[in-house]
């Protein structure tokens, strides 16, 4: 591995004999940055940490070449496509094959997940797309149009259309609601490698290989920019998480672009030969090449590289005055309306039974027959126990948090929170653990230090009042030492202080970790994500921080979603049954908001008529009010348990109660 020292822009990560032939494919975790897919001729696929040397997972089923793979958004899914046109799915977390897809009648070139629902698009050398339902196995959709292989397939970040790329140099832009092609972009004049469409305005980027980086515009649905500065085919383009410009992968070297008016910021040399993809994680983009059974991982530091200013001569040809750089936050174009729950009416068309079963063979994708000829065999039990194991004590729910990377909306839950560690000379991606976390109430009412015995004497009470004037637990007689021979001893100033301290580090530790954590919440919160605030929140596995969040929420009812309700549900049955009366409290509150606010749309959607065709984000919103109403149902048995308890306890259970009484109908 090479060192950077504290200068260098850009290094070389590390390299790794991938597979046991040569390397076809690879894609990286584009949430996370820290997940690399390696495809090869031995029919495999290998999960990757990246900066680690070990495979995690060998994943086996394929019987030809992989040829493509792809990571879903929240990275707990792989899909790979291989040379003979068959898809395996595999569920990572579980370590199993997860579908067989099968249709195609020739290579698959490119793959995209679905930004929201459980479906994926494939492109292949038949030149057909198609759209797979994950959970039925099935072809949702096939779009024809392109007459040559289809080589990058992009779903927009609202979920709504889908972006497919030709070697016919043609770019098709299709809608999702009505199963047909919005428009076509035809000035590339070659092979479109790449396409990719901006973060948050109507616009996209597409590189080919007749060495040109276009931009269109998705209002206007016209190109606004052309860049002619590559010097090889373009193969890899990655917007700034911010939008501000178009990075641009090429022969050993990264381009930097802006548009309106066209211009190139920066040229950084980086030796990555003809770089396969890239991500950007923590200010550092990541770049991986491949080259026979070998591949190779960079890092160019983007806080060294120019966004903005000045432009580089002789790259650009561009006779435009440049104009001042718009403030920050400001779109020229309108920006993408992600849904931030499943409320809208958005609809996939449902291809009719010729199109599921056409003359040209497609069919259905077999069962669990050839699913279990697929396995994942997990070759580092340790990276992935950290990485993909669900009961991990840390989450790679939010991987922006301690990397200052922002986070989008709808990103999913994961397990796994990578770290940076600063080691000089340049910073090592790893996995770390979290410190352990303990279930205690929030200040100003904390729990006893675990060093200190209950109180014998004393009962503890069923509940622990949120207004008390004494320590709960607490025995004076713990505090000294046994008496010798009957006799009470007589202890000095420095013994009976060291007696009293005995608990004081453990209490620190445990403060230190929970106000660690309420500063990761409030670095998520600060991105104006709820739902991720509440899932990381919800992954610390402390009912505190929890409580905390809560209190916060319910003061806003504004801030719930439907999205909320599915994570916080089970959370507040752990909080009616605390014994802690500050937590009762909350999750009465909460589950008051959410019947009060949600029941009406949990009712409708569960009893509504079922739709024609196929309604993605209707079949979402329908799954989570099922999911909704289950956890509710459990609730209403702790609630009428509950409820005839006499006090202000009773009374707020009564009144749950009432407000449950139609779960029962």
């Amino acid at each position: 591995m090479a060192v950077a020292n504290t200068t260098k822009t850009s290094w070389r990560l590390q390299e790794i004999v991938a597979h046991s032939s040569n390397v076809v494919c690879l894609a990286l975790g584009k949430n996370s940055g820290r997940l690399l897919a390696t495809g090869g001729e031995d029919c495999r696929v290998n999960i990757w940490a990246v900066s680690k040397p070990n495979c995690i997972m060998s994943l086996t089923g394929h019987n030809n070449p992989v040829e493509c793979v792809k990571f879903n958004n929240s990275e707990e899914q792989v899909v790979a496509g291989s040379q003979s046109g068959s898809l395996r799915v595999w569920d990572l977390e579980a370590a199993k094959i997860l579908r067989t897809l099968m249709g195609h009648k020739a290579n698959i070139c490119s793959l995209d997940f679905h930004p929201f629902g459980e479906y994926l698009a494939s492109g292949s050398m038949d030149t057909n797309i198609k759209l797979w339902d994950v959970r039925r196995k099935g072809c949702v959709f096939r779009y024809k149009g392109h007459t040559q292989a289809v080589r990058c397939l992009a779903f927009s970040p609202d979920g709504k259309w889908l972006a497919s790329a030709s070697d016919d140099s043609t770019i098709k832009l299709w809608d999702l609601t009505a199963g047909k092609m919005i428009t076509e972009f035809t000035a590339h004049t070659g092979a479109i490698n790449i396409i990719q469409f901006h973060p948050n305005e109507y616009l996209l980027a597409s590189g080919s290989s007749d060495r040109t980086i276009k931009l269109w515009d998705l209002e206007k649905f016209k190109m606004i920019g052309s860049s002619e500065g590559e010097m090889g085919p373009v193969r890899c383009l990655a917007f700034n998480l911010d939008g501000c410009c178009l990075y641009s992968g090429a022969v050993d070297s990264l381009r930097v672009y802006g548009w309106e008016p066209n211009r190139c910021f920066d040229v950084v040399p980086v030796g990555w030969g003809k770089v396969a993809d890239l991500a950007i994680c923590n200010h550092q983009l990541i770049g991986v090449s491949y080259n026979l059974t070998n591949v190779s991982s960079y890092v160019v530091d983007l806080t060294r590289v120019k966004k903005s200013g000045s432009v580089i001569q002789g790259v650009i040809q561009d006779d435009q005055p440049l104009t001042e750089p718009s403030p920050k936050g400001s779109t020229l174009r309108r920006n993408y309306d992600r849904p931030l729950t499943t409320c809208s009416t958005q609809r996939v068309k449902q291809s009719s039974e010729s199109d599921r079963r056409s003359p040209e063979g497609e069919r259905r994708s077999p069962s669990s027959e050839d699913e279990k000829e697929s396995s994942a065999e997990i070759r580092n039990p340790e990276d992935y126990k950290e990485i993909f194991q669900p009961k991990s004590a840390i989450c790679r729910l939010i991987p922006g948090l301690l990397l200052n990377l922002p986070v989008a909306s709808s990103t999913p839950v994961l397990r796994v929170e990578p770290t940076m560690v600063a080691t000089a000379p340049r910073p090592i991606p790893v996995v770390t653990t979290r410190p352990p976390t303990s279930n205690h109430p929030p200040a100003p009412h904390p729990a006893p230090p675990l060093v200190v015995a209950m109180a014998k004497a004393k009962p503890q009470p069923s509940v622990i009042l949120s207004t008390r004037n004494e320590p709960i637990g607490l025995n004076v007689g713990d505090f000294l030492p046994p008496a010798r021979n009957n006799r009470p001893s007589v202890l000095g100033d420095d013994e009976a202080l060291a007696q009293i301290r005995k608990g004081h580090d453990t209490m620190c530790v445990m403060l230190t970790s929970r106000h660690k954590n309420l500063d990761t919440i409030r670095a998520v919160w600060g991105s104006g994500d709820v739902k991720t605030s509440l899932d990381s929140a919800v992954s610390m596995k402390d009912l505190s921080i929890v409580v905390d969040i809560l209190n916060i929420v319910n003061l806003k009812p504004s801030l719930w979603k439907l999205d909320l309700c599915t994570s916080i549900l089970p959370q507040i049955e752990e909080l009616l049954q605390s014994k802690y009366e500050s937590y009762v409290q909350t999750g009465c509150t909460s589950l008051k908001l959410i019947l009060k606010r949600f029941w009406p749309l949990i009712s409708d959607t569960l009893t509504a008529p079922p739709s024609v065709g196929v309604d993605i984000t209707r079949e979402e919103r329908h799954q989570k009010c099922k999911a909704c109403y289950k956890q509710l149902k459990n609730l209403s048995n702790v609630v009428k348990n509950k409820a005839d308890q006499v006090g202000r306890h009773g009374s707020a259970f009564k009144e749950l109660q009432l407000l449950m009484a139609p779960l029962d109908y």
